[in-house]
């Protein structure tokens, strides 16, 4: 997807040091040990403290960082801690942001029991359960066994969540520095992501819910395994291109942007065009697993074949809830997917 947006800003703060990006909002960048090296973080202006949105992961390079800058020039304290939703990128070191402050965390529901399972998580049941989905999209035991290890470090990303939260909704406003800030919730993603809207300074603080350069990663996961988060999304994108079309947008990966609308076009585009892929591939039936190579065909490092299979997921189950793919239980245990009739004259009736 070529990048026909407007970035105001060609380099990022950085790391442990701020900049200004909009009205009372400045810009923060921690590191990332993933492919996706980095997340951007925000302080915002809140009368005589400040508000953080969104943490970086439990790392000592993470805290080491944002100590350096609470030992900044501004020495205001932080007054709240709003965090978009429970990927480790973002609440990975809220308690101990939430400790060192003594403020309050804001965050939706979904998102803090979602955020405290994780912290939480040591279940070999659970585990177990990862096992069989990824054994049953067709995953050989090799790749099996290195999701599961993979998956079972994700915990050790996020400090512990705190016990207790304030708890965000659509269409909350919230008054931050006089100005107020409309929570809009997108799904797809994560199951209740905050994204804030300030009409005052057209920004909007968007999490991952729209990034200038990679899609949004929509995944299946062995605790939902017939969910259809692709359809939740591009409902969610549907809500944001309502907003204004020079809204600012300042999202979590990649550097803040002008071209909203154009950008919320290009991910619908390019998610029609996966889902094109797979009906065509699917004429004879797939694996999740077999289809991965033809929606990702590019060399894949071990966290990119796991969000990989998620994502291929996401495609074949939303073809699914269309009417377009049917899945079928094999005699071994795997499940295939094949176009349906209706899928391959485009007569599916969820279309």
């Amino acid at each position: 997807m070529p990048d026909s947006l407007i970035h105001p800003f060609a380099e990022p703060p950085a790391i442990g040091e701020s900049a200004a990006v909009a009205t009372g909002v400045r810009w923060v960048r921690m590191p990332l040990p993933f492919a996706l090296n980095h997340i951007n973080l925000w302080i915002l202006d809140d009368g005589p403290g400040r508000t953080l949105v969104d943490c970086g992961i439990k790392s000592d390079e993470t805290r080491a960082a944002w100590e350096r800058i609470f030992e900044g020039p501004d020495r205001r304290p932080i007054e709240r801690l709003i965090v978009t939703h429970h990927h480790p990128d973002h609440i990975g070191l809220a308690g101990w942001l939430a400790e060192r402050w003594r403020c309050p965390l804001l965050i939706s529901r979904d998102e803090w029991m979602m955020g405290r399972l994780n912290s939480l998580d040591d279940d070999p049941v659970r585990e177990e359960g990862r096992r069989r989905f990824f054994t049953a999209h067709g995953a050989n035991e090799a790749l099996v066994s290195a999701l599961v290890e993979l998956f079972r470090d994700y915990g050790t990303l996020i400090e512990p969540i705190p016990s207790s939260y304030q708890r965000l909704i659509e269409g909350d406003r919230l008054s931050i520095d006089r100005r107020e800030w409309r929570v809009i919730v997108g799904t797809g993603h994560a199951p209740e992501h905050a994204c804030l809207y300030c009409a005052e300074t057209g920004t909007l603080i968007a999490g991952d819910q729209v990034l200038p350069r990679i899609s949004t990663n929509i995944s299946v996961w062995d605790d939902e395994p017939e969910a259809d988060p692709l359809g939740e999304f591009l409902g969610s994108l549907d809500k944001l291109a309502t907003l204004p079309a020079e809204t600012f947008v300042l999202p979590s990966h990649g550097l803040p942007f002008h071209g909203l609308h154009k950008r919320i076009a290009a991910l619908k585009a390019h998610h029609a065009d996966r889902l094109t892929e797979a009906r065509t591939a699917c004429m004879k039936p797939k694996t999740a697993v077999e289809m991965m190579p033809i929606l990702f065909p590019r060399t894949l490092d071990l966290h990119q074949q796991g969000f990989a299979l998620g994502e291929t997921l996401a495609h074949l189950n939303h073809l699914v809830a269309l009417g377009d793919l049917e899945r079928t239980l094999g005699d071994d245990g795997i499940y295939s997917f094949q176009t349906t009739d209706a899928g391959r004259t485009g007569s599916a009736p969820n279309r």
